[in-house]
């Protein structure tokens, strides 16, 4: 019997001792692999490890077919093959692998944690205001902009590309910033505890194939940076003046004053829980659960 037949008929033992002897522990079992699937499933949806997911179950069912017609040499190769597949599945979804871990190792799943708790709701407020200036101002001039905000996962991985300058968050030196012909115009700017902590940083590319070809450098930028942190990105596209936001891998697109004030909001100025209307309550759990 080869290992592969091995497999498949310990599969179906165990399938077969998990439904014809149910009990709640079998069913609690069957419930957190469920759950551990749809979560495998959701984090490598529409990146390459979806492609090389399915050309590993094709190459499955091709050594599985081997076995069943006699194809000897054929099976043996591909067996080779199998029984080194942990191997290339460690560096075939390294990224992806990554990506789960860095996830599990958030403590948080809330934003709103951007400020330090000394910092008063007034001064959230001018950031809000003063963030939300400078791009609306930018996306009136069609003038490129990439903001990192950072969150819980750190981002000093990519600090070090940029020029540090621990300022104050002002309308005026985020459009000077990102005026043209700049030094510091053609990186990104993150912001951590609510200051401009560095310029002119280089953040990875997705590489996410399924994204829509309009989108540049600085939105595939936005989005590879969103996939494997909790930052929040704000974009301003140079070519349409579109803002939008990347998180959690997601972007967002045709953002106006409002919602951006909104956006920002919610993270650097949130209401307490008791001053929050039953409807924005509801919608901070439901964007929680997510």
């Amino acid at each position: 019997m080869s290992q592969l037949s091995f497999v498949w008929k310990q599969f179906l033992n165990l399938w077969h001792s998990l439904i014809y002897s149910l009990t709640w522990r079998n069913a609690l079992d069957i419930a957190i692999v469920a759950v551990l699937v749809y979560q495998v499933v959701k984090l490598i949806r529409q990146t390459r490890a979806n492609s090389v997911l399915k050309g590993l179950f094709i190459f499955l069912a091709v050594t599985w077919l081997s076995e069943v017609l006699g194809l000897s040499a054929l099976n043996w190769v591909l067996l080779q093959v199998v029984n080194i597949g942990l191997i290339m599945l460690v560096v075939l979804f390294q990224p992806e692998i990554r990506r789960g871990l860095e996830h599990m190792g958030r403590y948080s799943i809330k934003g709103g944690l951007f400020i330090p708790s000394d910092r008063s709701r007034i001064e959230g407020d001018k950031i809000v205001k003063e963030m939300t200036d400078a791009l609306v101002s930018l996306s009136r001039r069609k003038v490129g902009a990439l903001i990192v905000l950072e969150q819980h996962t750190g981002l000093e991985d990519i600090l070090p590309s940029g020029t540090r300058l621990d300022a104050e968050i002002t309308a005026a030196l985020l459009e000077n910033i990102f005026e043209p012909n700049t030094p510091l115009h053609d990186g990104a700017v993150v912001v951590r505890a609510g200051r401009i902590h560095s310029a002119g940083c280089v953040l990875p590319l997705t590489e996410n194939t399924a994204l829509s070809r309009e989108l540049g450098t600085r939105h595939r930028a936005a989005i590879g940076i969103s996939e494997t942190t909790d930052a929040v990105v704000l974009i301003a596209s140079e070519e349409t003046g579109i803002l939008s936001v990347a998180r959690d891998g997601r972007l967002t697109r045709h953002l106006d004053a409002r919602s951006l004030t909104a956006l920002l909001t919610d993270l650097y100025a949130p209401a307490a829980p008791e001053k929050r209307s039953l409807r924005e309550r509801l919608f901070s759990r439901k964007e929680a659960a997510k």
